[in-house]
């Protein structure tokens, strides 16, 4: 099963005529392609439970949240996909975003709760080599590069500037990001290129889950 280029001509389309008239005009041409989309992500779920344990695959709705917000546009230029680890062994979840010249696949904790963020910044305290070998492995980073996210500017609270492991310390988010051209999401080989990226990627968030499912010393909290 292969992703449909239409999904980013519609959303372009979407992009210069980002209103209701114009969106119930070509709702059906959205559902359909939703429809698509939402068996692609099922259909990927299923490849990633012969080697993961997946409890959810999740299609975003096109329908914006503006309570808050000054863009008033009422849709999403975007499908977005995700696929949920099963809680409580497992952590970490796995993204996809499929909007025109804005393609990618995401893996990692784009907003950690304070105690999982807590708990992260602690064992890299401890002992941050276990966790620099899996990210600095040569084949791991073949594929997914280097590590992501927002961080703060200096060192968080409670920890020296001058720390060994500073480098990591400083991340709020703990994330690995592949992008892809619209050529190659439509290709007939998308769906099996990112299960072996997410099988690439499995190093990463197996360490995240025994760091997250234990505490300091070690001890079970699942």
């Amino acid at each position: 099963m292969q992703l449909k280029k239409e999904i980013f001509s519609f959303f372009k389309q979407l992009k210069e005529n980002n209103n209701r008239e114009w969106f119930e005009a070509h709702k059906a041409e959205f559902k359909a392609l939703e429809g698509t989309v939402k068996q692609f992500g099922e259909a990927l779920k299923e490849k990633l439970n012969q080697h993961d344990s997946i409890d959810r695959f999740k299609l975003f709705r096109i329908y914006r949240d503006v309570r808050f917000s000054k863009d008033k546009t009422p849709y999403k230029s975007h499908f977005g996909l995700t696929w949920h680890r099963t809680k409580p062994e497992l952590r970490g979840g796995y993204y996809l975003h499929l909007k025109p010249n804005d393609i990618f696949l995401a893996c990692g904790f784009w907003d950690p709760a304070p105690a999982d963020l807590k708990r992260i910044r602690q064992e890299i305290d401890l002992d941050a080599d276990e966790y620099r070998t899996v990210i600095n492995d040569a084949a791991f980073k073949s594929v997914w590069g280097e590590l992501q996210g927002n961080a703060v500017k200096t060192a968080p609270k409670g920890y020296a500037k001058d720390h060994p492991a500073i480098d990591l310390l400083r991340f709020k988010q703990h994330i690995f990001m592949i992008r892809y051209t619209a050529a190659e999401a439509c290709a007939s080989d998308f769906m099996d290129r990112l299960d072996a990226a997410l099988q690439a990627v499995r190093p990463f968030v197996d360490y995240m889950s025994a760091v997250l499912t234990t505490n300091a010393d070690g001890e079970s909290l699942v």
